[in-house]
């Protein structure tokens, strides 16, 4: 029988009524929740125009862009107020970080473009080196007049220095010495004589005896592939007149730039491990698995996410270029000395291998664990995340 299509419609049934009531709600709590989304979106557009205000005082005072202490404080706060909210602090965490660093991306960005000392003249000596182009756009950024003096531009090199503010040697450790004291008879008085090297007694002592003004030893802990000085780590080292070389320091304050003051034999001892002991440690395990003929790619196949960042590091290092991490190795005797005192190190390990020694391991480890105390917990956080980081890459 065909349907009269002016009849009432036919009843629903109680699973139907149901599943309508359940739609009706699902829709109404929706619109609730896009109009909680609109208000956090209006309230990050608030947040933004606090943040605005406090980049002009900065500006206005050349205040730092990163102030540690307040961001972990900030963050110890907000984790708490998720757990006495009933929210998972380590995701209100990782939230707020976002939020955070993308203000002080922000603020950096803005910063700068404007120059402590806008219109000074800079030299940037190695301008034609991949950290001298890097550094030379920064500053050319920033409002500075730019000059750049290369291997090639060296019958230039009076003219290329007269009424210069700042010469910033980008050139590799082993020619600074050199460099410093063909330039040292053209440079201005008061003009601020830098490196960025990655030792800093012996270059500092050849800037000194080349340059009778102020003298600044630099070593930015960054590469030129870096997009954003936010949180880079730069150590300044003094040389001679801090105070007429202190509007540098607030140049790299200012592009967001987290600044380290030590002593240049200070600095060469701690870099030997930061730098020389890791990059030869790295080596060497790449090393060895190349001599093994290791399969990389059917390894990764096998591998934790940990294995996968380890090894991509040992990649990383060889991907680039030896003769940059042989001057930062073989750099002074004592980096060499220090790494012979490893391998020495590693060697007595062979008894403990050969014995199959479980508790001589075990002893060792607990007492190298006592050693690092609290920093366990902080590095199980932080690789942590970047392990979770990885898999939701890969």
């Amino acid at each position: 029988m065909t349907k009269n299509p002016f009849d009432p419609p036919a009843p629903r049934g109680p699973q139907e009524a149901r599943r309508g009531t359940t739609e009706s709600r699902l829709a109404g709590l929706r619109d609730q929740i896009d109009a909680i989304d609109r208000r956090i979106v209006g309230l990050l557009k608030d947040r933004q125009a606090v943040v605005e205000k406090v980049v002009t005082l900065k500006k206005a005072a050349h205040l730092p862009v990163y102030h540690p202490a307040r961001e972990e404080n900030l963050i110890s706060e907000l984790r708490a107020q998720a757990d006495s909210n009933g929210l998972d602090p380590d995701f209100v965490e990782e939230l707020y970080r976002r939020i955070i660093r993308q203000s002080r991306v922000a603020q950096t960005a803005r910063l700068s473009r404007k120059g402590v000392r806008p219109g000074a003249r800079i030299l940037v000596v190695g301008g034609g080196g991949s950290m001298g182009r890097y550094f030379a756009r920064w500053f050319g950024d920033a409002g500075y007049r730019v000059r750049t003096l290369d291997r090639n531009d060296w019958a230039a090199a009076a003219e290329h220095c007269r009424e210069v503010e700042l010469v910033l040697l980008c050139v590799p450790i082993d020619v600074t010495a050199t460099v410093a004291r063909q330039l040292g008879p053209y440079l201005p008085s008061q003009c601020v004589l830098a490196d960025i090297t990655s030792l800093k007694a012996d270059p500092l002592q050849a800037m000194l005896a080349a340059h009778q003004g102020p003298v600044l030893g630099l070593h930015p802990l960054f590469g030129p592939t870096t997009s954003s000085m936010d949180k880079q780590i730069v150590v300044v080292t003094p040389g001679r007149m801090e105070d007429a070389c202190q509007w540098v320091i607030e140049q790299f304050t200012a592009w967001g730039s987290i600044v380290v003051h030590a002593t240049p034999a200070e600095h060469d001892h701690i870099m030997g491990f930061v730098q020389a002991l890791r990059h030869f440690a790295t080596f060497a395990f790449g090393q060895f698995l190349c001599r093994q003929n290791a399969s990389l790619n059917r390894s990764l196949e096998f591998s934790s996410p940990i294995y996968r960042l380890e090894l991509g590091m040992v990649g990383r290092l060889f991907a680039q270029e030896a003769e940059l991490y042989a001057e930062i190795i073989f750099a002074t005797p004592q980096r060499r000395e220090m790494l012979k005192d490893y391998i020495v190190s590693l060697s007595s390990n062979l008894e403990m291998l050969e014995k199959g020694d479980k508790n001589k391991f075990c002893e060792e480890f607990r007492r190298v664990s006592e050693w690092f105390g609290p920093f366990g917990e902080q590095a199980i956080r932080e690789s942590s995340y970047l392990i979770d980081k990885l898999i939701e890459r890969f």
